[in-house]
């Protein structure tokens, strides 16, 4: 369905989005995951046809973005971080205007293309609210509504519970989930649990590169949780390294102090199996009796935060099996892209409610 080949998006000498290729297969929920600043809107917004790439292409349903714009962006429904609604119509009104611009030409068409729309997001009841007067998560579910009409192959999502209290990003996932059985869906997020619970697959991007993509659960056997233990043994320092360096499976040793004849050290075990027992009978076969003994678990949110928050030099891509992650050496820009254009009132420029109209929560 859509296809990145070496998609590199510079501003001026930083880049922020650096030599990155992967494929959306037809069907399912795709999740962009990675931190702030880290390239996600800038490759939506390349995607979507917003932004021109520096090199590099993209192709939606066969597709040319840059060379067959219009059959590429029919393809396509995208609502960026900040929904671009014009907020003194109703929802009726704003999803009637946006049947409109993309071409749904017969009113018998409109009717129903808004009808569905409404009827997948939940909208019926304040069809005729202005959208002023909505909360986030309904302003958020007519931006979603407005991605539907015309019936697009694929719905692109930036960040789309951003600013949600937590029942209106509940509401909001199990939406995108629905959404996943009719379309193919991609959707960025900052949130590794958010990604988790609505994605079928899922790409990491960490300083405008694809540092690593797969499904949740092979990403999560190439990421495994690390088992770290603390330990003090009493005995000569190289003797208690020797010892603890020879049990099968523990590495990254490293001392952390000594006092008198008493050595402490930490190791982690990389499969995350705890080796205490193998460690304590180790250390007691060596004359060096431990004193002290703890294992703790790094979770996978840590290993994530690791992964992307290192320098791009120390980067490496991770791929699920037989899958081959865009890579390239050059830094990721902290210069923010520019805007889609947004409709001519935004939120700034709000006309206070009056005061018998009450926000929808």
């Amino acid at each position: 369905m859509i296809e990145v080949s070496h998609l590199t998006k510079r501003y001026g000498r930083h880049c922020a989005v650096d030599d990155i290729s992967f494929t959306v297969q037809d069907g399912g929920i795709y999740g962009l995951l990675g931190p702030n600043g880290a390239g996600k809107s800038t490759t939506m917004n390349v995607i979507t046809g917003y932004l021109s790439p520096t090199s590099g292409t993209v192709r939606i349903d066969g597709h040319d973005i840059v060379e067959e714009p219009q059959e590429a962006k029919a393809c396509i429904g995208y609502l960026p971080e900040q929904p671009p609604l014009y907020t003194d119509m109703t929802v009726a009104e704003y999803l009637q205007f946006v049947a409109e611009l993309k071409g749904v030409k017969r009113k018998s068409e409109r009717e129903a293309e808004i009808e569905r729309a409404m009827g997948r997001t939940g909208l019926e009841d304040v069809m005729d609210r202005l959208i002023r007067n909505l909360s986030k998560g309904y302003r958020q579910r007519v931006g979603i509504a407005a991605t539907l009409l015309g019936n697009p192959k694929v719905i692109i999502l930036d960040e789309p519970t951003v600013g949600l209290d937590p029942a209106q990003m509940i509401e909001i996932r199990s939406l995108i989930h629905d959404l996943g059985e009719t379309h193919t869906v991609i959707l960025s997020s900052h949130i590794l649990s958010e990604v988790q619970a609505v994605c079928d697959r899922v790409l990491i991007i960490a300083h405008g590169k694809l540092i690593a993509q797969g499904t949740p659960e092979e990403l999560a056997g190439k990421l495994a949780a690390h088992g770290m233990i603390s330990a003090t043994a009493v005995g000569n320092r190289d003797a208690v390294v020797a010892a603890a360096s020879a049990v099968p499976g523990l590495t990254g040793l490293k001392v952390t102090a000594e006092k008198g004849d008493e050595v402490s050290f930490t190791a982690s075990s990389e499969s995350g199996t705890d080796l205490r027992a193998a460690l304590s009978k180790a250390m007691a076969e060596a004359g060096c009796p431990v004193i002290s003994l703890s294992s703790s678990t790094i979770s996978l949110e840590d290993v994530f935060l690791q992964l992307t928050e290192a320098s791009p030099e120390e980067a490496e891509p991770v791929s699920a099996p037989e899958e081959k992650a865009g890579q390239s050496a050059d830094a990721e820009s902290n210069t923010s892209p520019a805007e889609p254009e947004q409709p001519a009132q935004d939120a700034a420029g709000e006309t206070p409610a009056k005061d018998d109209e009450k926000e929808v929560q």
